[in-house]
């Protein structure tokens, strides 16, 4: 069981660094809130997909930052 402990620090250190890395997403972030916004402004009607291609951006962006810190990488 003592092996459990430097697995469990390793995890907890790679969960500690997920919030930085998102913190690098911003741009994407901003663009897709300001789609939203400028669709649910008076007069706008958000639809489906009317954000596509800005969510896809943020998302991918997310999934970079997960893998980054799944692996451990820079």
């Amino acid at each position: 069981m003592s092996g459990n402990g430097a697995v469990w620090g390793r995890v907890r250190s790679r969960l500690r660094s997920f919030p930085e890395r998102l913190a690098a997403c911003g741009a994407e972030a901003a663009a897709y809130g300001r789609c939203v916004h400028a669709s649910t402004a008076p007069g706008g009607r958000l639809r489906k997909d009317l954000c596509a291609q800005e969510f896809e951006a943020l998302r991918s962006c997310f999934a970079a930052a997960a893998k980054k810190t799944l692996t451990g990488g820079h």
